[in-house]
């Protein structure tokens, strides 16, 4: 059977690269000189404005990647929020925007060749994309592989052309400084309005910036990664855009430099003087074709999630959403690479870019009207790890901004991105639309609408916070251990047992007992997700309390449930209860606790092996996290034996454990500092899984 779930194996270097990688091409080796015909030596300024108006799609786009790390990127953004019509038009237009921008890039790799070396374009533009298609196939770890050896060695080369630039500018008599030096005469040549044209022109040079989102779903701790790796390679983009460009206005006269379609080139000539030969020519030229080869792998990395995504929703055929013996989408891959070869193959360089953007910009405009709807949708299960800042003003600037550059574009752009839509409808109406039942998140936001929400994007949502598990701080490990167990030996109901265990929790935390009954007996959205056969799990919030409490209540012979469906009454018979009690303040902790509990509840055997246990200490480790814990017995002749007789003040462990129960003659309880450990103790402790294993290591490993 062919798997559909892909590796998560990518760090936050795997992000930075492929996010710095998919900017450094043209960006920086072709378009400043073009640039420059519209602002003049302020074209340095340009980029750094452009840099800043991506910002509002980059936090956006890092909120919601957060919350939803799949793969398809804006895709299944905009199919979550705003339904399937749009998230169709949004993936066939985003995954034809990057592969004609990958295309681009890679006859840029042949475009560099030639300068050098006699060899066809097309050729070595063919050649590479194959030679990334073979790494694509293997997995995404070797393509990012790959992928952070061309950033690292880009990296080296601009930043020692930066900073042989900027020495050459201001501390040597080599090149004069600004205010000395006729290319920054006159600064705007078109005045403000040139500058926010030329900001649009070079707007596709940080488009890049968002495609680490296709390829979420395969990073590790995305909630931290995603956006620390896309705030990084932002950062170090715009510096090298900004300071870049500054040193090509320094070096190379206006005139030559408005027609020079490789000014890096040119301006590493005046620099690097102290090389021989053509050897800075050389090394520049090999840092453009690896910052075009890391833009075309990125872009191919990318893009062939889409189909992958689509196909697993349905709106593209299923034969896409298989993922091979390598964890990757084999025939998401075969696809783009036949579409970027036929791109290769049939079209010219010129307006590619430009007219893959228009449509990234239209994407921009949905995805921050996205985050507006996921907010007002008020669906609990949407639980981002990373909020966008100054809400929702960043997302109506980055409306506004994404409309004005738009019309900036053209009007050919324009009709692309029309030609765009209109296939992408077509194809929603005869081929997805009966294949799908589903609506987005917006049908969450309008009570009018209310009649066509989705309930399945709660549950669909809930799957995803239990695949992303626990967030850091998360109490799940303390509140087993502090968990109530009830062993239900006599024949009892369900409405006695709720009231029992109600009435504990309300001595316990000082809330009252009739409003816990209502709230465990309140239907949730979430509950489709909880149903498992012979387990309950019943749950509330409540204000003024500090930590959330789990009764655990065991039946051999089971408790019959009463159920309640659609009008339909009938009876289930329960043999383990779980009632969870979380503060009203942090209501999503609870949807990651539920989650993981859940997570543990589906192990196989799991009834039988817990209805198996008598001790309450068994049955909490059984519910702990494996490696986040360690069992040691106190016995004669073992590594343990010292600490017989102390009290555990007295005992040095890591800093990050914590002995959490001691069991001593059948019963178990939990100790404090002052607790003095007895021979044949056992003790349960937790702590982070480095220190347990490192116990492990001193205490039991033979």
């Amino acid at each position: 059977m062919a798997k559909s779930k892909l590796k998560k194996e990518l760090g936050l270097y795997d992000v930075f690269s492929i996010s710095t990688g998919a900017m450094f091409s043209s960006g920086f080796f072709l378009l400043p000189g073009l640039a420059s015909q519209y602002t003049g030596p302020s074209v340095f300024l340009a980029y750094l404005v452009s840099g800043l108006l991506i910002l509002p799609a980059m936090f956006s786009i890092a909120e919601i990647s957060t919350a939803l790390p799949r793969s398809g990127g804006a895709y299944f953004f905009l199919d979550r929020s705003l339904g399937p019509l749009i998230g169709t038009i949004g993936g066939l237009g985003t995954y034809f925007a990057l592969m004609l921008k990958s295309a681009f890039a890679i006859i840029g790799i042949g475009a560099y060749a030639a300068i050098f070396w006699d060899v066809p374009i097309k050729t070595i533009a063919i050649m590479a994309t194959l030679f990334f298609m073979a790494l694509n196939l293997f997995g995404a770890k070797k393509s990012t592989g790959l992928q952070k050896f061309f950033v690292t060695f880009l990296m080296v080369v601009l930043g020692t052309f930066i900073i042989d630039g900027l020495y050459n500018v201001f501390l040597s008599d080599k090149i004069d400084i600004p205010r000395s030096n006729d290319h920054f005469r006159p600064f705007f040549t078109n005045g403000f309005e040139g500058l926010i044209v030329t900001a649009g022109f070079v707007f596709v040079s940080y488009l890049g910036l968002t495609k680490i989102a296709s390829v979420a779903e395969e990073i590790k701790n995305p909630e931290r990664n995603i956006p620390l790796g896309m705030i990084l390679s932002l950062l170090v983009t715009g510096l090298v855009y900004f300071l870049g460009v500054f040193i090509m206005v320094s070096v190379i006269p206006p005139d030559d430099f408005a027609n020079d379609l490789a000014p890096a080139a040119t301006a590493v000539k005046k620099l690097f003087t102290w090389m021989p030969g053509n050897t800075a020519a050389y090394l520049m030229a090999g840092a453009a074709m690896a910052a075009f080869a890391s833009t075309g792998n990125a872009g191919l990395l990318s893009s062939s999630r889409y189909p992958y995504a689509m196909g697993r929703d349905k709106l593209f055929p299923p034969m896409f959403s298989k993922v091979g013996k390598t964890g990757t989408p084999v025939h998401a891959i075969l696809l783009t690479t036949v579409f970027i070869l036929l791109f290769i193959l049939v079209l010219s360089e010129e307006g590619i870019a430009k007219l893959a953007s228009t449509f990234q910009l239209l994407i921009f405009f949905f995805i921050n009207f996205s985050v507006i709807v996921f907010r007002k949708s008020n669906i609990e299960s949407y639980d981002p790890g990373y909020k966008t800042p100054f809400y929702p003003y960043m997302q109506i600037a980055g409306m506004v901004i994404s409309l004005v550059l738009v019309v900036y574009m053209g009007w050919m752009a324009i009709l692309f991105t029309s030609a765009i839509i209109l296939a992408g409808v077509l194809w929603y109406k005869y081929y997805a639309r009966v294949r799908v039942q589903r609506e987005g998140a917006i049908f969450h936001w309008f009570a009018l609408l209310g009649k066509y929400q989705y309930a399945g994007i709660e549950n669909e949502f809930m799957s995803i916070i239990k695949e992303k598990g626990l967030r850091k701080g998360d109490p799940f490990d303390e509140t087993i251990i502090r968990s109530r167990i009830t062993f239900s030996e006599n024949k009892t109901d369900f409405d006695h047992l709720l009231n029992y265990v109600s009435g504990i929790f309300s001595a316990e935390m000082h809330v009252t007992k009739s409003e816990l009954v209502s709230e465990f007996l309140q239907a949730s959205s979430i509950e489709p997700a909880l149903i498992i056969p012979e387990i309950s799990i019943l749950f509330a919030k409540k204000k003024g309390i500090d930590h959330p409490s789990l009764h655990i209540v065991i039946s051999d012979e089971g408790i019959v449930k009463p159920v309640s469906k659609n009008g339909i009454t009938s009876e289930d018979t329960i043999r383990i209860f779980f009632f969870l009690v979380n503060p009203s303040k942090e209501p999503r902790q609870q949807l990651r606790m539920l989650s993981r509990l859940v997570d543990v509840i589906e192990r196989d055997n799991f009834v039988s092996e817990m209805l198996a246990f008598k001790s309450q200490r068994k049955i909490k480790e059984y519910l702990l996290h494996n490696e986040r814990y360690i069992t040691l017995q106190l016995l004669p002749g073992t590594e343990q034996e010292d600490m017989i007789g102390k009290q555990l003040k007295e005992i040095k462990y890591p800093s990050d454990v914590l002995v959490a129960l001691v069991e001593r003659n059948g019963t178990t309880f939990a100790p404090n500092g002052n607790t003095r450990l007895l021979k044949n103790d056992v003790l349960t402790i937790i702590g982070e899984p480095k220190s347990i294993t490192q116990l492990y290591n001193l205490y039991m490993k033979v």
